[in-house]
């Protein structure tokens, strides 16, 4: 193994802690958070990996995080991004395993950042990939898939229908195509007409476009027909609230993001006292934590093996080279029909 360099090109944060703000993940001009400076190469200590980053993704929750809206705090100077792949190259006691390993990683509090030429994380937070899937692949298959694997779970143990917003994101097309295989019934909500076609062909059995201005009338009627129980919500705003509302008895109302700042208003108390109806949070980092091994490598390996055949790909809007994150991160959000992904 060639010697390591000591130093690395890295996107810094240059906030600290919390914001304060609930603005959602949407960024103007992402040097308003971040900067490109040259830092020490980590080095890994007990149970901890090195890895030379191949590629890493930027989710929603990258940009709440960075702008400090997530629900861990920003320590100013340190990389940041959550998630990558890339080749373990060093690795501390107890972490030997994975040496000269390619992997997927996420990084946790006390590690350092995907969006560098290297990061640093617990190798409890790496899987080693197979080797026909791709880097796009693998820089995107923790967060999005896992959470997919596990919400869908649980949507499958309350009948067969379920409702997924923001249903157009990487996340909401791999949770519809994952519920029409597993034989249930994903009611899909987007933005834009022109999304409808491509949810249908993902497995949706129904999609609402939540501009017209009878959706939630529309919706009704389909709850009263299909009786959803479960509705993933990565908006989590007032429009959510009404679609709760109009589900049946017994429905969970699950947030797993914030999409939009708006703050719901809760309309029917009374349908938490007489209805059975329950509002939670899902947050994968929990998940994780709370889930046997033997769980999460079953989910580990139906996740691989779905991009490996095809029947779930990383849609990709822009590769951007790590020395252009901060000028054209921004701009490169602008197309949300993929994901944006970043370079050494």
């Amino acid at each position: 193994m060639p010697e390591l360099p000591k130093t690395m090109t890295a996107i810094l944060q240059t906030g600290d802690g919390y914001s304060g703000t609930s603005e959602g993940p949407h960024i103007d001009d992402a040097a308003n958070y971040l900067e490109t400076a040259e830092i020490p190469v980590p080095t890994p200590g007990p149970g901890q990996v090195l890895i030379r980053v191949r590629m890493s993704s930027v989710n929603p929750s990258d940009l709440h995080f960075i702008k400090g809206e997530y629900g861990q705090p920003r320590v100013k100077g340190t990389p940041a991004g959550f998630e990558g792949c890339g080749d373990v190259v060093a690795a501390g006691d107890g972490a030997d395993g994975l040496m000269g390993k390619r992997v997927a990683f996420v990084v946790a509090m006390g590690g350092s950042g995907a969006w560098a030429e290297y990061a640093l994380t617990e190798a409890m937070q790496c899987v080693p990939l197979r080797p026909d899937l791709k880097d796009e692949d693998g820089a995107a298959q923790i967060v999005n898939p896992m959470t997919a694997m596990a919400m869908v779970d649980i949507a499958k143990q309350d009948g067969e229908a379920f409702v997924v917003s923001a249903a157009s994101s990487q996340l909401g097309k791999l949770m519809v195509s994952l519920g029409r295989d597993m034989g249930l019934k994903p009611i899909a909500m987007v933005r834009r007409q022109e999304a409808v076609a491509i949810l249908k062909d993902k497995g949706a059995e129904e999609v609402l476009v939540t501009s017209d201005p009878d959706m939630v009338g529309t919706f009704a009627k389909m709850s009263k027909a299909l009786k959803p129980r479960v509705f993933l919500d990565a908006v989590s705003n007032q429009l959510s609230e009404q679609v709760f509302a109009a589900m049946p008895n017994g429905a969970r109302w699950i947030s797993y993001g914030k999409l939009d700042p708006e703050l719901p208003k809760l309309t029917q108390m009374g349908q938490l006292i007489f209805m059975g109806k329950r509002i939670e949070g899902f947050w994968l980092t929990s998940w994780m934590r709370s889930t046997p091994p033997q769980d999460q490598m079953r989910v580990i390996g139906e996740v691989q093996a779905r991009f490996a055949d095809g029947r779930w790909t990383t849609d990709v809007s822009s590769h951007l080279a790590l020395g252009d994150v901060v000028s054209q991160l921004a701009g490169a959000l602008k197309n949300t029909d993929g994901k944006v992904m970043i370079s050494p």
